[in-house]
């Protein structure tokens, strides 16, 4: 079926489909600090596939404060206080970020964005976290409904784990650019755009 390039709104009943990814320094979004924010936007293509379109990522600066787990570091291989990663604060991150996803909304004419994560509740957790201590409060994702492609996949390809998942879409996955918030976020999306592809309405 080929749908119109301007019927995304109508894909996802008047909802925008973000695709995050984060990297922290830890697993609990209120003490351990956000590190990386990756997201990419989705349209559709000519032949009405949903498909990947921009890629918009930021290092981010440990809040004041936060917790920085070694084992988490250790995972990422993030320091988070390398000159070189030209880092800026979650709130820039995020004020940059929501601006384009506030345009996009705009011009697809849907009502706010809905997050598309793997395990999409801890990215949406690390946001609203930054958000709220940034006093950012016009977040312009849905605040409890998200797309995750861990529960899709279990569903659609019976694997849970981002890199299993990637291989039975058959979908080339490389394990050591893994947990990088830019490397895992195009993986996502084109692992979402896979089983929308296939399996959507």
């Amino acid at each position: 079926m080929i749908r119109r390039k301007d019927s995304i709104a109508k894909l996802f009943r008047g909802l925008l489909p973000i695709v995050i990814d984060v990297e922290t320094s830890g697993l609990n979004s209120a003490t351990d600090a956000l590190l990386e924010l990756a997201a990419v936007t989705l349209s559709i293509n000519q032949h009405g596939q949903l498909v990947s379109d921009q890629l918009y990522a930021y290092h981010v600066e440990p809040f004041i404060g936060a917790r920085l787990d070694q084992e988490a570091l250790a995972v990422t291989g993030i320091d988070p206080f390398h000159p070189l990663r030209y880092a800026i604060p979650e709130g820039q991150a995020l004020y940059r970020l929501f601006a384009k996803i506030n345009q996009l909304c705009a011009e697809t004419n849907c009502q706010r964005a809905v997050l598309v994560g793997h395990n999409a509740w801890f990215d949406l957790g690390f946001i609203q976290a930054a958000a709220k201590r940034s006093r950012i409060a016009a977040v312009p994702f849905h605040s409890f409904v998200s797309l995750d492609t861990a529960t899709l996949s279990a569903v659609a390809l019976g694997e849970t784990v981002l890199a299993r998942a990637a291989k039975r879409a058959r979908i080339p996955f490389d394990v050591q650019q893994a947990h990088s918030a830019i490397y895992d976020v195009m993986k996502t999306a084109e692992l979402f755009c896979y089983i929308v592809n296939k399996w959507g309405g």
